[in-house]
């Protein structure tokens, strides 16, 4: 009977036979303390599942192959290292050598952190100051059709703006521990008590649940990057619209269409189905493939209990009608606005979160990940940066234009990425391997013509 490794909850090594390691890789899964662990126990976990395919079919002898269009090829005048050939144990020692001379997290990072939480807040605040603006001259002086659309604009675009900076510059890395070991951190800025419980209406109310984002996307995106497990891998959640017979120039109004909604169309819903997916596997249960959006399903009623109803009242009708007492047509004025705003923060969002691991030059695995330096590699050849600046700059990504800087240390703050990003680059040169950054506009269009099935990722199979 053939042996794996398990780490256990303080991080040793278990030697564990199949029959008894499944299940306590599902119980280790509860008691994750450390991302390390996180990424050692998904990717055990996915070992066993296709060794067990393998142990069911006939053996066959397998090839690795690396395939690509001649279209899809970046730069024809440079060959890259084949990633057989890469040193992967030099290229984790180079890597976690940047991390250990950044020293450790300390108060300036905890501030660097606040401020770009207060530059959300002021967007916000000053998003709702001009719903009421707009509100008190239609009520005084009178404002006509082009004044009132000017500043209801701006005003829902600095609410969204305020969105997502809520969600891609505070929430993002505290619910990635960035900031745990910072000395005499307040606990809501650790990943403990950030957004639990009924702090969720403080921290961040958003159409998805802090928990079920936190999996779906810390465990099971970051460790299963590029593999089938990876639930944000957009190639393969588009192939209902890539294999229809949809002609192409409608294809991409559906995707145009798709980014203002997506997150509760697909976030919220996906979320929701991969924590279920966590439980059911424990149970040993089929898993859900499909999204259950209908009230009279039991999990379309979690999803309208605990992800849509909370959002949709508080701010759809809650803020709103804080504006009354200007009268009935402030209050309306402030949906309509919050609704534009909503609109903008799906598409903001969007725009700087899904071509980050989407295009026809990002790189997608048929197997887990065996080592850690295999790990960062994978990181690497899946990710792709925007262009980088300022904190401004970066803020309106997200930091997400340093998502390869992310993925190979998810767990450090945001203002670790300006520095380690040229020597990133670095070690990338080194081991001649490509570091992709590029305009985030030239990307997005790269993702939607994945989207539309008109490119395809890059595969490595065999590994």
């Amino acid at each position: 009977m053939s042996n794996i490794n398990l780490i256990n909850e303080k991080g040793q090594i278990l030697s564990k036979n199949k029959e008894q390691s499944y299940d306590e890789i599902l119980s280790a899964r509860e008691a994750i303390v450390s991302t390390e662990e996180a990424e050692e126990l998904a990717a055990q976990e996915r070992i066993l599942q296709q060794e067990a395919e393998a142990e069911a079919q006939p053996s066959t002898q397998k090839q690795q192959t690396i395939q690509s269009s001649p279209t899809q090829e970046k730069d024809p005048t440079h060959v890259y290292a084949k990633y057989e050939d890469i040193d992967k144990k030099q290229l984790q020692k180079d890597l976690e050598k940047i991390k250990a001379d950044l020293g450790p997290v300390g108060q300036e990072d905890f501030k660097h952190l606040l401020k770009l939480e207060s530059w959300g807040r002021g967007a916000t605040l000053i998003g709702f100051f001009l719903i009421y603006f707009v509100s008190a001259l239609e009520l005084s002086v009178g404002l006509g059709s082009f004044g009132f659309w000017t500043l209801a604009i701006i005003s829902a675009i600095l609410l969204g703006v305020g969105n997502v900076y809520r969600w891609a510059n505070v929430t993002h890395p505290v619910l990635h521990s960035a900031y745990d070991k910072v000395p005499n951190i307040p606990f809501n800025y650790t990943k403990a008590g950030y957004a639990r419980g009924k702090r969720r209406f403080i921290d961040w109310l958003d159409w998805i649940k802090p928990e079920a984002w936190e999996y779906e996307h810390n465990i099971m995106h970051h460790y299963h990057l590029g593999e089938d497990d990876d639930p944000d891998n957009v190639e393969r959640n588009l192939q209902w619209l890539i294999q229809s017979k949809v002609p192409m120039w409608l294809r991409r109004v559906i995707i145009y269409i798709f980014a203002a909604v997506w997150k509760p169309v697909y976030y919220a819903p996906n979320t929701l189905r991969i924590l279920e997916n966590k439980e059911r596997r424990k149970k040993r249960l089929p898993e859900i493939t499909d999204y259950h959006i209908s009230p009279f399903t039991k999990n379309g009623a979690e999803l309208w209990k605990n992800y849509y109803l909370p959002y949709i009242l508080v701010k759809f009708i809650a803020l709103p009608m804080l504006f009354l007492p200007l009268g009935i047509e402030a209050f309306y004025n402030a949906v309509i606005i919050m609704l534009i705003a909503e609109v903008y923060a799906n598409l903001h969002s969007f725009l700087v979160i899904v071509p980050n691991h989407s295009a026809g030059d990002i790189y997608q695995f048929s197997e887990p990940h065996k080592s850690q330096g295999e790990f960062y590699l994978r990181q690497i050849m899946g990710s792709v940066n925007y262009n980088t600046g300022s904190d401004f700059i970066d803020s309106l990504s997200g930091f997400l234009n340093y998502q390869i800087e992310h993925h190979l240390f998810p767990n450090i703050p945001h203002s670790y990425y300006q520095k380690m990003q040229p020597l990133v680059k670095e070690v990338c040169a080194k081991h001649n391997l490509e570091y992709r950054q590029e305009s985030v506009f030239k990307r997005i269009g790269m993702t939607i013509d994945l989207m539309v099935g008109k490119t395809k990722l890059l595969r490595v199979d065999g590994v």
